[in-house]
């Protein structure tokens, strides 16, 4: 096969496996050395069952687990994800979400912000953009729904919202990123705080222009109703 078909198998075999639900991070490593035993093949035939192993792919699955287990940068990922556990299973989310909604109930979309202030707030903890919108999902949307809240300007909120997880510090793909390119993590959180609290501002603003001039997506809730 040529470079540009095994590229194409590799990524439609990557879809299907995904798609019958095998785990994203053992379909790509599975994958990474089905493929690349099958780019550092020599050819000729195996005669012993020790000439299966006698491939480059497994040399290097070896270095690469090595370097990056040695990589002092990484070990902050699962710090990160061990804080943003302890934060949602002690229910200061909650807490916090409902704090929030008090400080701004005066506010048009009054909800809304305060969904986006609380993923601003939890992205410090988690990192990750996968952790704040299935939270958030859980937690701000049905009271929005309670709410009468537009459910396509609820999910829109919510999702956009999580896009902080990444940019606001401490972020995993920052930490990723200050490994991959030999870069100091602190300086790539220094240059991502402010960017991610303009946007997060941004996103306030928005939500508060757009329900000022449509007060019907989002109705102001009765207490009762959160």
């Amino acid at each position: 096969m040529t470079n540009p078909e095994v590229a194409l198998l590799m990524l439609g075999l990557f879809i299907i496996l995904v798609l019958l639900g095998f785990p994203i991070a053992f379909t790509l490593l599975a994958m990474g050395v089905a493929f690349g035993y099958y780019a550092y093949h020599q050819g000729g035939s195996i005669d012993s069952f020790a000439d299966i192993f006698n491939n480059n792919i497994f040399y290097l699955l070896n270095q690469n687990t090595y370097s990056v287990m040695e990589n002092p940068t990484l070990v902050a990922i699962p710090l990160f994800l061990f804080m943003g556990y302890v934060v949602e299973r002690a229910n200061i989310v909650d807490k916090l979400f409902f704090s929030l909604y008090q400080a701004a109930r005066n506010l048009p979309g009054s909800l809304a912000i305060a969904a986006l202030l609380t993923c601003a707030v939890f992205s410090t903890a988690s990192g990750i953009v996968g952790a704040v919108v299935t939270l958030m999902g859980l937690l701000a949307f049905p009271a929005m729904a309670n709410a009468n809240y537009n459910k396509s300007f609820a999910s829109g909120v919510i999702c956009a919202g999580g896009t902080l997880g990444i940019l606001i510090p401490p972020s995993i793909m920052l930490i990723v990123y200050s490994a991959i390119a030999d870069l100091s993590p602190l300086r790539l959180y220094a240059a991502a705080v402010f960017p991610g609290l303009l946007l997060a501002g941004l996103y306030i603003v928005y939500v508060i222009v757009r329900v000022w001039f449509n007060p019907a997506l989002a109705p102001k809730p009765n207490m009762d109703d959160i």
